[in-house]
């Protein structure tokens, strides 16, 4: 299946697919409120800021598998989001990101490594994915590297339309 073509659900409970965002680079991250690496969120939306009128867009996936780090509703998802860090970029429903139940977007998206050869099952919160304007997944960075490691900011900006 094409990663376009997946059915999704917005954080809001509204019917979507990553098809809307056809022609845009995207980096795709599993996202969670109590996390060490929450604050990543800054940098994620100050990617958001920067490159958004350039066909670029950060999609957050909530998921609470790791740590239990992500245990709130939507709407207090949603608050924590928009009040804490000013999250802009759209937020789809909580997911599995691995085992049985993994989403089929996370199904695709896992079968691409990183710079380390890393594959398979995602390992922490904040794991990323940068997805052509094509549909393309081109890069994969783990949870430590941040938003505004200069390899993300090189491949986003190679990624670009």
């Amino acid at each position: 299946m094409d990663l376009y073509d997946i059915p999704l659900k917005t954080l809001q409970g509204e019917d979507a697919t990553l098809g809307q965002h056809a022609g845009k680079a995207l980096l795709i991250v599993n996202v969670a409120s109590r996390c060490g690496l929450t604050p990543q969120y800054a940098q994620l939306e100050e990617l958001q800021k920067r490159y958004a009128d350039r066909n670029f867009t950060v999609l957050g996936f909530p998921c609470n598998q790791f740590g239990a780090q992500e245990p709130g509703t939507a709407d207090e998802i949603e608050t924590f989001c928009s009040t804490t860090y000013g999250v802009t970029f759209p937020l789809y429903e909580k997911i599995d990101v691995n085992g049985e139940q993994r989403h089929p977007v996370y199904s695709l998206l896992t079968q691409t490594a990183d710079d380390e050869g890393h594959d398979g099952d995602i390992r922490w919160n904040f794991e990323k994915f940068l997805v052509s304007p094509e549909g393309q997944v081109v890069a994969r960075f783990n949870p430590m590297t941040t938003p505004d490691d200069p390899k993300v900011v090189d491949a986003i900006e190679a990624a670009l339309p």
